[in-house]
């Protein structure tokens, strides 16, 4: 079966006003113009053949677009070529030749993460797909500071430096190619944070790949984390007790009122220095955007037209660190994204829930097209199997762990001679079960990461012929290990948002179960993807938690017809007594030897049991927005 489309009446995108207290969606009429041309989506599909459904799904794409929807939801499995079928959507746009004076020509693609992004510039079908990275991805190519990002490089430095060489810079130079071709690729984070500006303004079609945390990625990058790490004027301003007072918003947005005043005075003394550091450019300029990040929560907060709901968490009272959070961050896409395009594809494997998905960013359903995109990898190829411990709870981890260790031994006797890797879902988990296997003998076959050296260690397994187990956190999406790269999964815990988050805990109190369910249910898809790449691959995927079963029956109506064939079909397989000679088997080290050496083994620095149950980097360096600088 081909792919497929459904569609409600074709209106443009809308924005939210409020009229006599009351909430109400507004339409804006399309522009004159603004017609991007589906019939040439097929003909500009890259690759020299289609496989699988690609041919019907740009059919389907053509046909969505040209029944004039503004937004097309495409629903493509793992192995469907999104990025082959993104550049083909590109090509619905109009070119300078074509449009009007000062209208929108050219497109945008965005993916969320780096690695995608690196893929992207790898692949020789994608050339014309022109990345820029932020500022901080490149280094100055003057003599004495070719060891120093761009965002740190003497023009971000002096006033009114004069570079003799910005022609060569390389930052400098992706931006201009990226701002002057027809389609410039970009993270979602650099395309949000240069919204407004005059390099890269609105263009025809604007698509954005893994577009299914669209609307928690908007959340995250409109949250205020005001702490001493990035509070460059922590010391200099008195933290009260918000939470104490009978509006904590508003006492919040006063004491943001006042804090963004600070912030900008210091930003201002450092301006007028003629030369600064690196270390005091890195002040100015985290003065300037943490300035910036309170004006539009304090803007937001006191607009009556505004449909944000914030939520703030100060746990530990006055003094303390204090974070200001948005729900259904609408209006904040409508400025970093809506406004940017004239027509959207949103492509994913796990936009479960159409109007849900378009309730969270802020689009009609009405408006909006689904274009659903069969699996074509064979089912005995992608097994789900049944080795649940018991519930991996927090109350219950003391309990079902050891159990789960004692699994995995199992399992690496069962693939002996496979790489596999485990979704420990947080540090706490990853550090106890990496314990746990060296007590048992079988750490020399096992790796691990901390959130220092997550890339690193990543790649380092990835290039061992060893028959390596990679104990990992959060990297059940955008993680490509087709082949011999592993052969199997383990997913360690059903993988639950933390209710103690205020936003999870708000939404739930208003009875938002199925979101909750609907978003644990879309990571075990994504983890279910990244060991079966194309449909002569094959990696078996197994559960260790009981509660995954209990989502599987929760979110049943929500899971896509091909990972529902993948759950009727899980079985409970046999498998190996527990021998941690056999679980060596493989490597030709002995149980409780020495080689390979522990030294060779990257291991996870954070022993931390804290009951956490989101395994969120806080790293500052590992954040979304650390790709991001300037323009």
């Amino acid at each position: 079966m081909g792919a497929t489309f459904a569609s409600g009446k074709p209106y443009t995108r809308y924005r939210w006003g409020r009229r006599d207290g009351v909430v109400r969606q507004n339409y804006l009429r399309p522009q004159a113009g603004s017609v991007v041309d589906p019939d040439r989506i097929p003909a500009s599909f890259p690759a020299p053949s289609f496989r699988g459904n690609q041919r019907d799904a740009l059919d389907a794409i053509r046909d969505a677009f040209a029944a004039g929807n503004d937004a097309v939801l495409v629903r493509a499995p793992t192995g469907s070529g999104k990025s082959l079928l993104a550049r083909a959507i590109a090509g619905a746009a109009r070119t300078p030749e074509e449009a009007v004076p000062a209208a929108a020509t050219g497109a945008y693609y965005t993916t969320p993460q780096v690695s995608q992004l690196d893929d992207v510039a790898a692949d020789d079908l994608l050339t014309d797909l022109n990345v820029i990275r932020g500022k901080g991805n490149y280094t100055c190519i003057l003599p004495d500071e070719t060891t120093t990002p761009v965002d740190r490089a003497p023009c971000a430095r002096e006033s009114g430096y004069d570079c003799s060489v910005q022609h060569r810079c390389p930052y400098y130079a992706d931006r201009a190619i990226a701002s002057n071709r027809a389609i410039a690729a970009m993270t979602l984070a650099y395309f949000m944070q240069t919204a407004g500006s005059e390099v890269f303004g609105k263009r025809d079609v604007v698509v954005i790949d893994e577009a299914h945390g669209l609307s928690e990625w908007a959340e995250m990058y409109a949250t205020v984390d005001l702490r001493p790490r990035t509070v460059p004027v922590w010391d200099d301003v008195g933290v009260p007790d918000v939470t104490a007072a009978d509006d904590a918003l508003e006492r919040t947005a006063r004491f943001a009122e006042t804090l963004a005043g600070v912030c900008g005075r210091a930003a201002e003394d450092l301006v007028a220095n003629d030369a600064l550091t690196p270390g005091e450019a890195a002040r100015r300029d985290r003065l300037q955007d943490l300035r910036s990040e309170l004006d539009w929560f304090v803007s937001d907060y006191r607009d009556p037209t505004s449909t944000t709901t914030w939520v703030v968490d100060q746990p530990d009272g006055e003094g303390t660190p204090i974070t200001i959070k948005p729900l259904d961050p609408g209006r904040y896409l409508h400025h970093t994204v809506w406004d940017r395009g004239n027509k959207f594809a949103l492509l994913s494997a796990t936009i479960l829930d159409k109007e849900a998905f378009c309730r969270g960013v802020g689009l009609d359903p009405s408006n909006v097209a689904l274009v659903d995109v069969p699996h074509t990898f064979p089912l005995e190829n992608r097994p789900l199997y049944d080795v649940t411990q018991g519930k991996m709870t927090y109350e219950r981890r003391d309990e079902t762990l050891p159990d789960v260790a004692r699994l995995l031994v199992r399992l690496m006797a069962r693939h002996p001679e496979e790489k596999g890797i485990v979704h420990c879902h947080s540090y706490a988990i990853q550090g106890r079960l990496t314990d746990r296997l060296d007590d048992f003998g079988v750490g020399g076959r096992v790796r691990s990461h901390d959130r220092e050296n997550r890339d690193a260690a990543l790649e380092a397994w990835k290039a061992t012929d060893d028959p390596d187990v990679f104990l990992s956190v959060k990297m059940e999406e955008a993680l490509d290990l087709r082949g011999e790269l592993a052969r199997w999964q383990v997913l360690c815990k059903a993988p639950y948002l933390n209710t103690n988050d205020s936003r999870v805990a708000r939404r739930l109190e208003e009875g938002q179960w199925a979101w909750y369910y609907r978003v644990a249910l879309r990571t075990v898809i994504q983890a279910a993807g990244r060991v079966v790449r194309a449909p002569d691959d094959h990696g078996a995927t197994y559960l260790a938690d009981s509660s995954l079963l209990d989502l599987f029956g929760r979110a049943r109506n929500d899971m896509p017809d091909w990972f529902a064939a993948a759950v009727d079909a899980m079985s409970r397989p046999t498998l190996p007594e527990f021998d941690p000679a056999a679980a060596l088997a493989g490597t030709g080290a002995s149980a409780g030897g020495s080689e390979p050496s522990r030294e060779e083994r990257p291991r996870s620095s954070t022993r931390r049991d804290d009951g956490s149950t989101t395994g969120d980097d806080s790293d500052a360096t590992n954040h979304p927005l650390s790709d991001v600088w300037g323009e």
